[in-house]
Parts: C-alpha cells; structure tokens; sequence
C-alpha cells in the first residue's frame, strides 16, 4: 500500500498514480528483491580476489574462513573500510571539481563564475598562510584554488582544515597515528591495505578506515563546502517551499537532481534570460520553473531561493507526476531507473557528467568553460519539450510548504550574538544553563527499507520536544521542511520549553537546515567554536551532542559516520551497517572506540528508542561537565508524544 511506503501525502499520491499506470518504482524494486542476501546484510561475504566469492557461515556450523584464511573479522573490516573509501572519494571528488572551477574562474577562463564572497576567500587565504597583501581576488582566488588541490596529492603533513579542530581532537589524532595527511593517499592507501593478502587486524584496518573518514569531513567535504562558498556566494537564511506542489502545469519544469552546483547554479541564471523566457511563451508556456532533488536541490535552495521537488526517493515520483519537461543530473544518487521511467512520459532526461552517463539516455557534457552556453541549451531542450506534455497524465500534488534554509557556521555565529557581539556564547551560556539540553546532528538519505520520511521526522521530533536544537542537512532536512519544522512559527509547537525560548528569542526555527550532504563538515566547524567559546570542555567528544543517520543508504553516509565518530561523536544509524557477522568488529564499533576516539556508534531502527539513547549520552555528557540540570526536564520527558503527521 502506498500509505506504508511514505508519509508525505505528495509521495503518496504519486505512488498511486504510478500503481494505476502500471509504473514500477524504487519500492517495488525493493519489494522483488526479497529476501536480500542475508551473508551480504551481515559483511561476511568476500569477492576481492578470484578464489572466490567466498561467505562465512553465520551459525558457525559450515565455513568459518575465506579460501585464502581470512575470518568474518578481517572480511567484515574490510568491507567496511571499502564503503569508507568511495562514499570519501566520491564527497572529495565534489571538492576538487570545485577547486579546478575556482582556478578556472581565477583565470579568466569562463565567464560563468567570479567570487561572490570576498571576505571567506581572504579567511581561506590566511588559513592556507596565502600572503594576500597587495593582490587582487583573482590571483587570491587562483592561490587558494591551487593550494586547495595540493591537499589532495600531498604525501606528508596533515590537512590545513583538520587544525580547526580542539587542540585536544588534533594530538588525539596524531597519537593515533589517524590524522590525515592527503586525501587520495588515504583512499589509495585504504584500498591497498585491504585487497587479497595485506592488512588482516580488523582494529588496524578500521583504524585507517577513521583517517580515510577524516579525509572527508575535514578534508574534501570542508573543501568543497568554502570554495562552493566564495563561488556561489555564502548562504544566508532564505525562505522557499518544498514538496512536489511546486511542479507548475502552466510553466516549463526543469528538475535539477545530484550534487554539484557548478552548473546547476548557472541553470538558475540562465532560466531568467530573457531570450528563453520568450522561448518558453511561444511554445505556450508563462515560464520556466526550477526545482531541485537531493543535495543539488539545497545547493540552489541556501543561495537562491529556489524550490525543493523532493529528496533522494522522490526523484522518480516527480516524474510520475507527468509535469516535468526536463530533468537534468550530475553526479551521485542518480537512479539508473530514471531512464524507463521518463520513457513513460514525455519527460527528457539529460546527464552533464563525464562520470555519470546512463545508456540511451541524453548527454550534454559539462565544461566550465562554456556553463552559460550548456546551461541555455539544455534548458532549450525543455522548452521546446513542453509541446509534449500528455495532459491527461499531469498529476500534480497539491503539497507544498514554507520553510527557511541557509544556516552556517558564520550565520549562526552572527544571529546567536546579534550584529554588534557576534559569538556562539548564547548558545553554550544555553546549554550551560540548562535551556538546552544540547544539539544533534539528524542527517543522511531515504531508503526504502523504512517508511520514507518517518524515522527522520519522528525522531528529530522526540528531539525537540525534549529541548535538543538539530540540526541538519541532505535529504533529512528536505523532509524536515516538507512538515513544518523548519519554519520558525510552525516547528516551535513541537519544541520543549527551553528550546521555544531560544528559538523565540533568536527568531530561529528548532531545526536548522545547515545544506547538503558535504555541507555536514558545517556541523564540525559549528561545534569546534563552540568548544573554542569555552565553558563545555576542550574536545568534541565533551559536549552534549550526538549524530544519527535514521535512513541511510550509501556509502558515502558511512564515511560520514566514521568522521563524525572519529571526532569523538556519538553517533546512531538506524539499520546496521554490515558488520553483525563479526561481533569483535561490531562490539569494536560499539564500545570500544569510544575509549579510543571518544565517539562510537550504536545501531537502533526505531527512532524513539534512537533519540532516547541520544538524549541519555547528552544527560551523561552534561553530568561529566557537572552542568546545572536541564530546566524544564520534567516537563519533557514525561510528556506525552507528539503526533507525527505530514
């Protein structure tokens, strides 16, 4: 039933539809694939060289080592430590697209792009120890730019952004032996270490997993975060709606899908120019409507305003709907379904990316060079595809919501203390005090192996209601939005007392939409000030706070796991990572870690239960600080439940 599977209303409408049409969706797919491999869900299956595949046996009576010798501990480990390295490639090979376009543009070479926030590009500067005396933002520009790819080659050192961590975090990292030294080296190294034949001690192997981690969160993430920033321009918090009410029957609808602004960006200047306007009118249509799924969505939402279709499940649904003309992707999350589901419809599918085509399906490569040209032409094809529109097949929902989006590290600094006192004190005085009990991290994808949207909504609203600020990012902020929480006057009735208070004194909504996916590297800079302000201990791993992945999905949400771990973080996902079939590496991640790097996980499916576990480490955290206790506590844990509903 379409009802089981979602519980945004707009999703299921479309699901309805798509069951009427005979049109088969993520969720069907999920369905015809069960039971999925139980050896693959526990870790215990190995195909890294050819004397397999070989699987351990979970009941301990058949195999209990690969044909090579290797246990459930070494093979779990690794494969662990594979998902680390690609979701860390993939979040580092965003940055250094966006390194080579701000060297591109510091060169004169497209006339697409300029720096648009002068001040972060000299904050950069100085970090990277750019003299920027007596030169001009474009030579600025092209040493940063350069001296940010350095980062990814270099074979020694240790990367410029993990020192904006505590004091305390880098010497751990150091005595570890886990701080991160190049970005390519540790995926490279991470890869190595564990094909056929080298690394077999899980502890070693997980060990160089946490350094590949941290390579994305204070490495490629980070990178790709400030000089998306200095770019596009620094986002500023910003009012849009969200929800696939926003698709137009009377306008030409492009769907901009994936994780990289660069062109995306462009799209949105190119969809104002006047001689596509007029393009759009002859062919019957009022305008052109943008709308964005997944991070690309926040991307173009923090510094444009530009409506939200809908998160990583919803890519295919808006299709369904029969209304959109173009929809055009980069790179990540990309379903390789889209290529028969626009066949359905009329709707045109175009990839950009050298890295990501898909077989008989549109390819209009992206050059920076030629951003404006590439962006006008593909936005021509939807255009002049809005002649054939099946109207009879245009199923529109009517759901859509109000919200706010663009919060940062520097935004929060400025609204907490006000125009004239810029600081974080606010918020520790906060927490100090007892009005907060502390923060939380809610983030990450959809998966159809829970109801979409639920387990994020229900748990950031156990949450707030018991005086946690979250914030949060990707597709956790998307189906935050599409409920009201990220709209101050809505999301504050589902606030404990103490974080009404603060959100009313602030003018701030009890979640924070802080963007998409690599913009997660925010919450570290967030929370690394506020060790830097004071009164809450010296380390990350002091503080009250904790981070979940309700319902994640890819590899690159493990990789932000491990640096959220590895930064001394307690942290939930809410179904297992696949490591069960070895409980050494499953009790290592559990427990032990935390008396290593301060931060560990757990794995806990129902939301409650998770925000609970959250909410005791915050209590715990609190007590070692001896903090004074939350202030109205008794008015929220206790009472009752609100309701969950879209």
């Amino acid at each position: 039933m379409p009802e089981n599977r979602s519980i945004d209303p707009a999703s299921v409408d479309a699901l309805k539809k798509a069951k009427a049409e005979n049109i088969e969706t993520v969720w069907d797919r999920y369905d015809a694939m069960q039971p999925q491999c139980g050896f693959g869900e526990l870790g215990i299956c190995c195909r890294i060289c050819n004397m397999g595949p070989c699987r351990i046996d979970p009941f301990g009576e058949g195999p209990q080592e690969g044909v090579c010798g290797a246990n459930a501990d070494t093979i779990v480990a690794r494969n662990l430590a594979r998902m680390i390295a690609a979701g860390a490639a993939a979040h580092s090979d965003h940055g250094r697209d966006v390194a080579n376009t701000l060297i591109l543009a510091a060169e004169g070479k497209t006339d697409a792009y300029k720096v648009k926030d002068i001040q972060k590009l000299r904050r950069i500067a100085e970090e990277y120890g750019i003299n920027t005396s007596g030169k001009d933002d474009s030579k600025i520009a092209l040493e940063v730019g350069k001296a940010a790819l350095v980062e990814f080659g270099q074979q020694e050192g240790e990367l410029k952004f993990a020192k904006r961590a505590p004091q305390k975090r880098q010497e751990l990292w150091r005595k570890l032996g886990i701080m991160p030294r190049g970005i390519d080296r540790e995926i490279v190294e991470m890869m190595h270490r564990t094909t056929m034949g080298v690394d077999n001690d899980y502890k070693n192997i997980i060990g160089q997993g946490m350094r590949t981690s941290l390579t994305d969160g204070w490495g490629g993430s980070m990178i790709a975060t400030e000089l998306q920033d200095i770019l596009f321009g620094s986002p500023k918090p910003i009012r849009a709606n969200v929800n696939m009410g926003n698709l137009r029957e009377d306008e030409v609808n492009i769907i901009v899908h994936g994780h990289e602004p660069t062109l995306s960006d462009v799209v949105v200047a190119a969809s104002r120019d006047p001689e596509l306007l007029e393009l759009a009118k002859k062919y019957g249509a009022k305008g052109i409507n943008l709308g964005g799924i997944c991070c690309t969505a926040s991307e173009i939402l923090m510094r444009h305003g530009i409506p939200v279709t809908g998160n990583f499940l919803q890519q295919e649904l808006a299709v369904i709907t029969g209304a959109v003309d173009l929809m055009m992707v980069d790179v990540q999350c990309i379903m390789p379904s889209l290529s028969n589901i626009t066949k359905c419809y009329h709707t045109k599918l175009v990839t950009t990316s050298p890295k990501c085509k898909i077989p008989n399906v549109t390819h209009v490569e992206f050059h920076e060079e030629k951003a404006y040209e590439t962006a006008k032409e593909i936005l021509r094809m939807g255009i002049e595809n809005f002649k054939n529109r099946k109207k009879n097949a245009i199923q529109i929902p009517s759901n859509t919501k109000g919200f706010i989006a663009g919060f940062t590290a520097e935004t929060a600094f400025n609204i907490l203390g006000g125009r004239y006192r810029s600081t974080y004190r606010p918020l520790n005085d906060a927490i100090i005090s007892g009005r907060l009990r502390g923060a939380a991290g809610v983030v990450g994808c959809c998966n159809p192996n829970i109801k979409h949207d639920w387990a994020h909504l229900t748990m950031i609203k156990e949450l707030i209601k018991n005086d946690v600020l979250v914030v949060t990012t990707g597709c956790s902020a998307i189906a935050a939005a599409k409920v009201g929480l990220l709209d101050p006057e809505e999301g504050k009735r589902f606030a404990g007392r103490g974080l009404q208070e603060i959100c009313e004194a602030v003018g701030i909504p009890p979640v924070l939409h802080l963007g998409s996916c690599v913009d997660n590297s925010r919450i570290l800079i967030v929370l690394s000030n506020v060790v830097k302000e004071g009164g809450l201990g010296d380390d990350l791993s002091d503080l009250p706070v904790a981070g979940a992945a309700p319902e994640w999905m890819s590899e690159k949400a493990v990789a932000i796991g491990f640096y959220v771990v590895a930064s001394g973080v307690f942290t939930i996902f809410g179904t297992p990572q696949p490591v069960l079939g070895s409980k050494n590496v499953t009790r290592y991640l559990c427990d032990d870690l935390e008396k290593i790097v301060g931060g560990k996980y757990a794995f806990e499916a129902d939301p409650v239960k998770a925000a609970r576990l959250m909410i005791e480490h915050m209590n715990k955290k609190r007590a070692a600080l001896k903090l004074a206790p939350v202030m109205y506590e008794e008015g929220s844990l206790k009472k009752e439940k609100v309701a969950i509903s879209a």
